[in-house]
């Protein structure tokens, strides 16, 4: 059994009386400790997926499971303990709370786990230690998207889901951020998912899916992943 299994799944919108197919019919897995990508153009279905997993959305039909659970049986109630303990999230534009510092910020996401890890620890190992007292307004984009990334990973959790984590970052920032995600996966065994459209990223990753139009066209298994560094696009 792998650590994440999505099993003909199926997640519909209605306007009006017309029912559009976000995600047609998706199957696949992922291993526990994987890096993996899934890429396509905007409206493929690769957000809608990334929101079931992380248990923000529900899918209408198939089984969705991680480490054997079916998260898409869960109650509500089992659903929010689900996204506080198991699942790290990262956005495209941070979603950091302006008024609290960046130790602050990290801080209120401990507040909500079991196990967490400390707030200065994970700041001193995404590159923050000195910039801890900083509000957002003070930071880079991509020291507000390391203060995103520590917040996450201050959770201790078993997933990390990425939107777009480098959509609103520069070329030498997006590949720092990508190295930091790339990096505590290896480190720390956590299951990285990152959706994204630039397919240029594939050779970083362990597994890669594509999707078009809500359906799956290719599922690729890299078992050589080139260090970031060496990316270009």
């Amino acid at each position: 059994m792998s650590f994440i299994e999505f099993d003909k799944v199926y997640r519909r919108y209605q306007t009006g009386e017309v029912s559009i197919p976000a995600v047609d019919g998706v199957s696949f897995q992922i291993e526990k400790g994987e890096f993996c990508l899934i890429v396509g153009t905007s409206g493929a279905g690769k957000s809608t997926v990334l929101n079931i997993l992380g248990g923000m959305d529900i899918c209408d039909d198939g089984k969705v499971r991680v480490a054997g659970r079916p998260i898409n049986d869960l109650s509500k109630a089992e659903l929010v303990d689900y996204r506080r303990y198991d699942v790290g999230f990262i956005f495209q534009f941070y979603n950091l709370v302006p008024n609290l510092t960046a130790l602050e910020n990290v801080e209120l996401a401990t507040q909500m786990c079991k196990k967490p890890i400390k707030a200065e620890k994970i700041l001193a190992k995404v590159g923050l230690r000195d910039r801890m007292d900083n509000f957002p307004s003070q930071l880079s984009g991509g020291e507000q998207q390391r203060v995103s990334i520590a917040r996450a990973l201050a959770k201790n959790p078993k997933i990390l889901l990425c939107d777009e984590p480098t959509g609103a970052l520069d070329y030498r920032t997006s590949k720092q951020i990508l190295s930091l995600l790339h990096r505590t996966c290896r480190e720390t065994g956590t299951t990285v998912v990152v959706i994204t459209h630039n397919t240029a990223l594939a050779a970083m990753a362990d597994r890669i899916i594509t999707m078009r139009s809500g359906k799956i066209v290719q599922i690729a298994v890299n078992d050589h992943p080139i260090p970031v560094e060496r990316l270009e696009w």
